[in-house]
């Protein structure tokens, strides 16, 4: 072991414990446990299951939110006034569009339509006010509060779908939906503020309908209490039962990136429909405390996987990444440019100044048998030997962190960098390039690869690839070369791994939406031609693989090559709040919620731009 793995161990460990356990929890990765049931499949009549849901009691915070907050805020900033600026376009010009083209394109829009259309009639008629629909039995579960998350998540997709019957009746049944009160012990404020809130704002800027607004500030209400603590930093992971009870409240000690840093989108604009500073006060507060460390952490520009809101200090751990558990932070940053109309000129800031440190070191171009020129997303360790620091690069792949074609080339447009749309639109092929490399045609949950020595000039090297198969599986190198090369023929025979593939960890797909984001994004930024046939071939093998007699389940494993996939029994609300939107944005005219009047959250929940009148 090199002398600086060694001086990381004890430390790497250490964080690595921590990350896992939160990462365990965050955007609900853990596999379903496997429940069987003798529900019936869907039939065509619409018959709603009002039957009751046996939980415990729900615990309420009514109380609570009538009495003044323990730690009030001493001096409330206030939203920026003043016109906002006219920011460069970001959409490209289509040209005219062919009858063929047209016909292909609408076939296409309808037959996501037809999945989505599909996946609600069975939430609607088996799981309806429940989190989610066990897609492959027709049971129900809560994961995030039991406030119905994917009838919420789905609300803007219905409209921007047309479904307007089946939007009104959403709405009347979310309009009933309580959030004083749940029987959870504790609830992920970052996700119901992605989820619930987003989902509410993004529908009621869709739509008007005031019952909407109502519903968000409800939910923006009971989210304020989570940052009623002496620092006014969030409990993340919030123990809803403590803070019933009136008990104080501390923030954590140990809390990830991205739980704490993306609240900047949902919390202006719960501010800017309703004119009460709040929430805008809120997020500032943990926005100033970041970026006045932002150049003081062991990676200058970036902040780490893992940080401490307790003690308000963002740069102790040493694991950087644009991926799991730090993406949206950076993500916010120039989608909260953009919602102000740069009347807050610290997110463009604080992007550009996150980017250039990522584009130096966590960006790497990955080896791969046609020498494409693709680019992934690593993470980055940081050390340090003899007085120096040292960085060391982990070759990772991550469905999670596709965004980030999609976020750099929006990034990019917002404030005029085109390299940053050009390093955008290659990690978006390089998502592509993924897919397009598994057996099923869909890229797995988290995987490594070979990164090039050069990123300019990459030949291929099979002898190289096996070598770093036989390392990662643990069996070490020998000094008997042909020895090695027969172990790695049969560890890639046994994991079946695509060429380029060094290993997969993770060889779930969890109906995620991140690759199909870029494209959408790209594809509205640059034209490019051969996009929506990408998405179509990426939808058609999510589709196929994925598909029960109800809806759509994750996969437990996409590197199988014959028969069908197992499933991991679970439909998360963001394949119906996130996933297929885009797949029917990708098939949509382009002036169908145009990237220069919405900008959307990391749960695709568009809301509306500030722009100049």
């Amino acid at each position: 072991m090199p002398p600086l793995a060694r001086r990381w161990g004890a430390s790497l460990l250490i964080a690595c414990v921590t990350c896992f356990i939160l990462f365990t929890s965050h955007r609900n990765l853990e596999l379903a446990k496997l429940k069987f049931s003798s529900s019936s499949s869907s039939s065509t009549a619409v018959n709603i299951d009002h039957g009751a849901r046996p939980a415990p009691t729900p615990v309420s915070i009514r109380d609570r939110l009538q009495r003044p907050p323990q730690y009030p805020v001493t001096k409330m900033r206030q939203l920026p006034t003043g016109t906002p600026s006219k920011l460069p376009t970001v959409q490209t010009i289509f040209g005219p569009e062919s009858d063929n083209d047209r016909k292909v394109r609408l076939e296409r829009q309808f037959a996501v339509k037809n999945a989505f259309r599909r996946c609600w009639n069975s939430y609607r008629t088996k799981a309806w006010m429940s989190d989610e629909l066990e897609p492959v039995n027709g049971g129900r579960k809560d994961t995030f509060g039991g406030w119905g998350a994917t009838l919420v998540d789905s609300l803007d997709t219905l409209w921007i779908m047309g479904l307007k019957d089946e939007f009104y009746e959403a709405v009347a049944a979310a309009a009933n939906i309580s959030f004083e009160s749940t029987s959870l012990p504790e609830i992920n404020v970052f996700e119901t503020n992605i989820r619930y809130l987003g989902g509410f704002l993004a529908a009621y800027d869709l739509s008007g309908d005031k019952r909407l607004l109502e519903k968000a500030k409800e939910v923006g209400e009971v989210l304020y209490l989570a940052f009623d603590t002496p620092n006014r930093m969030p409990q993340t992971r919030w123990n809803f039962h403590d803070a019933a009870r009136g008990e104080r409240q501390v923030a954590p000690d140990a809390v990830l990136l991205a739980e704490i840093g993306s609240f900047s989108l949902e919390f202006i604009r719960l501010s800017m429909l309703t004119g009460d500073s709040k929430w805008f006060d809120a997020v500032q507060n943990i926005m100033e405390a970041l970026q006045k460390q932002q150049q003081k952490t062991h990676l200058p520009g970036m902040w780490p996987v893992v940080v401490d809101a307790r003690r308000q200090d963002f740069g102790r751990h040493n694991q950087y990444t644009l991926g799991a558990m730090a993406d949206s932070l950076y993500e916010y940053l120039p989608k909260t440019h953009a919602l102000v109309g740069g009347l807050l000129p610290m997110y463009a800031d604080m992007y550009k100044a996150s980017m250039d440190t990522a584009i130096r070191y966590n960006l790497f171009r990955p080896m791969v048998p046609d020498q494409k020129d693709v680019l992934m997303t690593g993470m980055v360790l940081v050390g340090s030997e003899n007085g120096k620091r040292v960085t060391q690069l982990r070759p990772e792949g991550q469905h999670l962190a596709c965004f980030t074609g999609g976020m750099l080339a929006l990034g990019g447009k917002l404030v005029q960098n085109d390299t940053h749309v050009h390093k955008g639109e290659k990690l978006m092929d390089g998502c592509v390039w993924a897919y397009k490399s598994m057996p099923l045609g869909i890229m797995p949950e988290v995987f490594h690869v070979l990164p090039c020595d050069l990123i300019d000039h990459c030949p291929w090297d099979e002898e190289k690839w096996k070598l770093a198969v036989v390392d990662a599986a643990g069996w070490g190198l020998s000094d008997d070369k042909e020895g090695d090369l027969h172990n790695a023929n049969k560890i890639i025979n046994h994991k079946r791994l695509p060429k380029s593939f060094v290993s997969i960890p993770d060889t779930r797909y969890i109906l995620r939406p991140e690759a199909i984001e870029s494209v959408f994004l790209l594809y509205r930024i640059t034209g490019r031609r051969d996009l929506p046939d990408s998405a179509w071939a990426m939808f058609q093998a999510i589709d196929s693989n994925t598909r029960t007699e109800l809806a759509n389940s994750a996969l437990l494993d996409v590197t199988v090559k014959e028969g069908k996939p197992p499933m991991s029994h679970s439909m998360e609300s963001f394949w119906l709040g996130e996933t297929l939107k885009y797949f029917y944005l990708m098939f949509s005219e382009p002036e169908l919620i145009s990237l220069d009047e919405y900008v959307f959250n990391t749960e695709a929940h568009p809301f509306k731009r500030l722009v100049p009148s």
